[in-house]
């Protein structure tokens, strides 16, 4: 069994209520009787009123799930660096017990300007005098669960390759909550990095599509797609946005969307070179088959 803290007494401010995982954290936050500290980034505008604010509520700790919304090079800095590195800044000189951070697993082979952004603040904050905790989960439900409706309308499943080129143990919203929450007075996750799944084996796209079929009870249209289309439009966009920046914009979404065509959301073992699935711990009891059921059996 793992030894625990009393719960800490003082608020627990929150960032990234608004965002689902955010939502759940606040819900299983209240769930086990903490008070919480709502702090959205209108608070990041002025430091000396993020200061007062987390005073007067009588914040002792932290649990951080804000992210940048489209993972592009400014909004990344922006926000998964720069709004991270103040909120810790105030943390410190507040004397917080506790930063619990929501990274992602994908930092582990950083070849996007989001992961870097990630990264420098990860290495800020395990260099901080802070008690910290990096929760680095795989792939959520619902992004996942992307193509359920057009799938139960009759369209093709796509994929990229054959399907089988990536693979995680994806996590619902509820049972990351719970895990970041609890973060909170476990010792025995403090100042660790902490990558963390659902329950049950690997799933790779291919698999995704067979629950779907199970679910539908019926054969679903498959159509492949090769991975390698989406570095083309990278770089085709990346040429035209030396005139067009706008376009740059549009060239890292592509790139992001081929990182994850083609690399598994699973620890990964550097010493073999290789996604380690029996490294990847699973918690909690949610299961993607049951919420593409209930996806399926909402929208007839």
């Amino acid at each position: 069994m793992a030894s625990q803290n009393p719960l800490f007494s003082g608020a627990v401010a929150l960032t990234g209520a608004s965002g689902t995982i955010g939502s759940a954290t606040k819900q299983a936050l209240e769930a086990r009787g903490h008070r919480v500290a709502v702090i959205d980034r209108s608070d990041f505008q002025h430091r000396d009123q993020l200061i007062a604010k987390l005073q007067r509520l009588d914040v002792t700790s932290v649990i951080s799930c804000m992210a940048s919304r489209t993972g592009t090079r400014q909004d990344a800095w922006r926000v998964d660096y720069q709004a991270q590195s103040t909120l810790l800044k105030v943390a410190t000189a507040l004397e917080i017990k506790k930063f619990v951070l929501l990274s992602a697993i994908c930092v582990q082979k950083p070849k996007l300007e989001f992961q870097r952004a990630k990264l420098a603040f990860e290495d800020e904050l395990k260099a901080s005098a802070l008690d910290w905790s990096i929760v680095r989960p795989t792939a959520f439900f619902k992004s996942l669960s992307g193509q359920v409706s057009r799938v139960k309308a009759g369209k093709a499943f796509l994929m990229f390759g054959n399907g089988e080129l990536t693979a995680c143990k994806p996590i619902s919203d509820p049972d990351l909550a719970a895990f970041l929450v609890e973060c909170l007075d476990r010792t025995d996750r403090s100042r660790k990095i902490l990558p963390v799944g659902g329950p049950g084996p690997a799933i790779s796209p291919r698999g995704q599509l067979k629950i779907l079929e199970s679910i539908l009870g019926r054969p679903v249209r498959m159509r492949a797609v090769p991975p390698q289309l989406l570095i083309w439009i990278a770089n085709g966009l990346g040429l035209l946005g030396r005139l067009i920046p706008r376009l740059e914009e549009k060239a890292e979404y592509a790139r992001i969307g081929h990182y994850y065509a083609t690399e598994s959301m699973l620890v990964w073992d550097s010493a073999h070179q290789i996604y380690d699935e029996e490294a990847t711990p699973s918690v909690g009891s949610d299961r993607l088959e049951d919420y593409y059921r209930r996806l399926i059996e909402k929208s007839i």
